[in-house]
């Protein structure tokens, strides 16, 4: 009977330190292939580059050049993309949270599924771009209805019909 209840004691033991002890975690960033910060953002030509899921968090990029960039999966995190040049990028299924976005050049980009709530859009540029099943805020998206037009030239959806447009 010992030995029985030795095993079942040294079982018990066990299963308590599995159900305690700390289990591998992944952050919602750790898919990140090269995260930026302030201190890494010297370089402001990231044209052509291929970024997918990418990470900058709260970084200043004003008057960046992303032209033609696969930034696929990439996070924006309280960046300031403010004048940027942003045309053709594919950021679907990126995110943009509380990204200023003003003034920039978003032009034939492609934003299928992204997640870009509560960014700042005021005066971008986005003939051509492709909002399709992204989240943007309803204040947002009725500010960029007023000068959305084009059609995108990867994807060949109408932004207009992309934001959901009246």
């Amino acid at each position: 009977m010992r030995p029985l209840q030795r095993f079942f004691t040294l079982l018990i033991a066990l299963l308590m330190m599995l159900a305690i002890a700390p289990l591998p975690v992944l952050a919602a960033s750790s898919a990140a292939i090269r995260a930026y910060d302030d201190a890494e953002t010297s370089t402001q030509d990231y044209s052509g580059q291929r970024l997918v899921k990418a990470e900058f968090a709260g970084v200043k990029l004003k008057g960046a050049n992303f032209s033609g960039a696969d930034l696929q999966g990439a996070v924006f995190n309280g960046s300031d993309l403010t004048g940027a040049n942003l045309h053709g990028v594919n950021l679907s299924n990126g995110i943009t949270y509380l990204t200023n976005l003003s003034n920039a050049n978003l032009s034939d980009a492609i934003f299928t599924s992204a997640m870009m709530l509560k960014s700042v859009f005021r005066n971008a540029t986005i003939t051509g771009a492709d909002f399709s099943f992204a989240m943007l805020d309803r204040a947002q998206v009725l500010q960029l209805c007023k000068t959305a037009s084009g059609t995108n030239p990867a994807t060949g959806v109408d932004t207009r019909e992309s934001l959901g447009c009246p």
